[in-house]
């Protein structure tokens, strides 16, 4: 072994207790979701399956960093201000978000339902920014909660959108996971490029939720200062009783791909991933 090599695999060994010391605090910071903004220990343990010493050393440590915060009342521990600092910077640089609000807000009051922006990159997709119509009546998701991949319009759209080996190693993944449910996906995913190249979008008929349908399109970040990886995604979500015959594809999913195309023309971005 040369000198290099030495002192590399030395470098490399001083920084595995670091690295699992930050995984295990990384780990134990996922553990906290929308639907779960406030966990007691015990909770955290079950979540993470990390031990009790560790969980309270690490959590004491987060605490102190700002990043998570223990209420006594309670006995429960939350994400604490510091982590929406953390994300500020992402947030700042997505100035598409800026942008769109107000096309999306329109779309969302003429749809009387919900137009959505998320980010994506690997196999995480999370919503980024929402406009919805004061009549609308469907939940709004939290921001920074994750969406489904197969089964929504947004994470189709995505899906469609990753680099061909990105995605078959997604869908090998859920293939031999699931075999049924890797078939299923496939059939779906044949329906979602075939309504992006005829149409410009993708549709779901509330393979997620039976009285929802939506339409998404998916673009590449359009800004200079992004990660080429990452990919965007505008959808519309509208209730089925809110839907006149035929406008979902005659109305809000052509509306939808022009407000993604009029994104990127004023971003200066060459071209969308549904041309």
């Amino acid at each position: 072994m040369d000198q290099e090599s030495h002192f590399q695999d030395a470098a490399s060994d001083a920084d595995k207790p670091a690295s699992s010391a930050l995984a295990r605090g990384i780990q134990l910071l996922q553990a906290f979701t929308p639907n779960a903004p406030a966990r007691t220990a015990r909770e955290l343990m079950a979540a993470t399956g990390l031990p009790k010493p560790t969980l309270f050393r690490l959590a004491s440590t987060l605490c102190d960093a700002g990043l998570l915060r223990y209420e006594e009342r309670s006995g429960r521990y939350m994400p604490a201000p510091g982590l929406a600092h953390l994300a500020a910077p992402l947030l700042e640089r997505a100035s598409i978000r800026q942008l769109a609000f107000g096309p999306m807000q329109a779309l969302a009051e003429r749809a009387c339902g919900q137009v959505t922006l998320s980010l994506g990159l690997g196999q995480d997709l999370v919503f980024i920014e929402l406009a919805q119509s004061k009549d609308c009546a469907t939940v709004r998701p939290a921001m920074g909660s994750h969406i489904s991949l197969p089964r929504t319009a947004s994470g189709r759209a995505y899906l469609a959108a990753l680099p061909p080996e990105q995605f078959q190693g997604y869908a090998a993944a859920l293939q031999a996971k699931d075999p049924a449910r890797g078939d299923w996906l496939d059939a779906r995913m044949q329906e979602t490029r075939r309504d992006l190249s005829e149409r410009g979008f993708c549709v779901n008929y509330g393979d997620l939720n039976q009285q929802i349908e939506s339409v998404a399109v998916a673009l590449r970040s359009p800004h200079p200062n992004d990660s080429a990886d990452e990919i965007y995604v505008f959808a519309c979500v509208v209730p089925r009783f809110e839907l006149r015959p035929g406008q979902l594809l005659d109305d809000i999913g052509p509306r939808l791909a022009t407000l993604a195309r009029s994104i990127e023309t004023a971003l200066g971005a060459p071209s969308s991933l549904v041309d």
